[in-house]
């Protein structure tokens, strides 16, 4: 070898040209992840979920998203950093979808921050607690970022309850109408858009109540507080229908047709846990209806199959035994992941509410649970098919309040075209929701609400 040939580190030049370019390969290999981090990742969607129990701002990403945030006050504000991600129109967006409604927020501002880092500014209404945390991927969502926007005062169901008895003690004053004690020698005043049979139905039930109240003073009746629990919300869907419609939408519909019912009702009170769209957790309804310690939980969904034959209306009650049908199986296992779907902060679960909904002794409930189902499904059956001619059993997680009859009413399914259409019929829902009521009568009629404690009867 000739000393032109060998450098002054002691390699020849086709083995310095080599180690080149190795260098070179693992120099552009080191800068790859780098300038992908610095180009950012784009955002696929922001949504914003308003209401008056929180509100939830929602982005869809790629891959999971980094952030952190730290609160300001003076104003009341939430700053958060998303690292690596790419300001596009679509962030841009965001602060077009808040609503002037919104309990919450009061508006947003999103911008760059600093390279790499988009920042989002979020003006508050109130002092919040938030909760952020991010969410795999699911059903047709990538990876989430949630923010939660809690208050620091949660809101009281019992409270919205006294507050809807004002407001129509406030209504009756101003019409000059009479305000009437929830007494069981009253009879109930029937709804104007109330049909026929349902006014037949409340004048029996008035006289069922009135013989129960001749025995003596303590069988004079109290109000029966029912919640009703529209299915799924927010960012759970539901089951979706061909033509398009979403389980949430005709969940919720039905259930302020059936409010609305119950309200005109003097004997009767009503909560929804949810009054618009957004996601409730599945303990959360359940914790709703014990804190107001409610006589009855409607849980109100809209049926679905693989296959779009199947139609008809069904009721469940709760089963730990294991469920009375595979179908009945496989439709609770779909109820219940909607945690998993409408997301939920995993660091914020109750381990002592999920022990006590799993594991307090159920058998007065659920057989006042069955008696109700029954009279449902029968009214039920009047205006629409049955999908099977009995109540059915499984394990739905919403029904697991230990000292609450509960039932779960499949109202139609949505993956059949036909019921589709009636689903979204106004005149069709309301027929639903005077069969739901109707059954509600005959329940409390044979089973009239037991003594509660005072706070129960505010």
């Amino acid at each position: 070898m000739s000393d032109e040939n060998v450098s002054a580190s002691g390699l020849s030049q086709p083995s310095r040209r080599r180690l080149l370019q190795y260098a070179g390969a693992a120099l552009l290999l080191s800068v790859r992840p780098v300038a992908a981090l610095a180009a950012g990742v784009r955002v696929l969607a922001v949504r914003v979920w308003p209401a008056s129990d929180y509100t939830r701002v929602t982005l869809e990403c790629a891959r999971t998203l980094v952030a952190t945030h730290f609160a300001v006050k003076d104003p009341d504000r939430l700053v958060v950093d998303l690292e690596g991600v790419e300001f596009d129109s679509v962030l841009a967006s965001l602060p077009g979808k808040i609503l002037e409604s919104d309990p919450y927020i009061k508006l947003i501002r999103a911008g760059r921050n600093r390279p790499g880092v988009v920042r989002l500014v979020i003006e508050l209404k109130q002092e919040v607690a938030p909760q952020v945390f991010t969410l795999q991927p699911v059903g047709e969502y990538g990876h989430r970022l949630v923010l939660d926007l809690y208050p620091t005062e949660p809101v009281d169901p019992l409270l919205a309850l006294m507050e809807q008895r004002e407001k129509a003690a406030e209504a009756a004053i101003a019409t000059d109408a009479p305000v009437q004690e929830a007494r069981a020698d009253t009879p109930p005043e029937v709804a104007q858009d109330a049909p026929a049979e349902a006014r037949t139905e409340r004048r029996a039930d008035t006289r069922a109540v009135r013989g129960r109240s001749r025995g003596s003073q303590a069988d004079v009746a109290r109000l029966a507080t029912i919640v009703l629990d529209p299915g799924h919300g927010g960012e759970d869907p539901g089951a979706l229908g061909k033509g398009g419609s979403q389980e949430k939408d005709v969940t919720l519909a039905v259930a302020k047709r059936l409010k609305t019912r119950i309200e005109a009702d003097p004997n009767m009170r009503v909560l929804l846990t949810r009054d618009s769209d957004f996601f409730v957790p599945l303990q959360h309804r359940v914790a709703k209806a014990r804190r107001v310690q409610a006589d009855l939980f409607v849980s109100i969904h809209a049926d679905a199959f693989v296959k779009p034959h199947a139609r008809g209306s069904s009721v469940f009650v709760l089963s730990e035994r294991g469920a009375s049908s595979a179908a009945a199986r496989w439709l609770a296992a779909r109820e219940n992941s909607a945690d998993v779907i409408g997301g939920i902060n995993v660091d914020t679960r109750d381990p002592y509410l999920a022990r006590t909904l799993l594991d307090l002794s159920q058998t007065a409930t659920s057989t006042d649970s069955l008696k109700l189902a029954k009279a449902v499904l029968g009214e039920i059956g009047t205006i629409n098919t049955l999908h099977r001619g009995q109540v059915e059993e499984a394990g739905f997680a919403v029904l697991k309040a230990p000292d609450i009859p509960s039932i779960l009413v499949e109202t139609a399914f949505i993956s059949n075209p036909e019921e589709e259409r009636r689903l979204n019929d106004e005149a069709y829902q309301g027929k639903l929701a005077d069969a739901i009521l109707r059954g509600i009568r005959r329940y409390l009629a044979k089973v009239p609400p037991s003594p509660k404690s005072r706070i129960a009867l505010l």
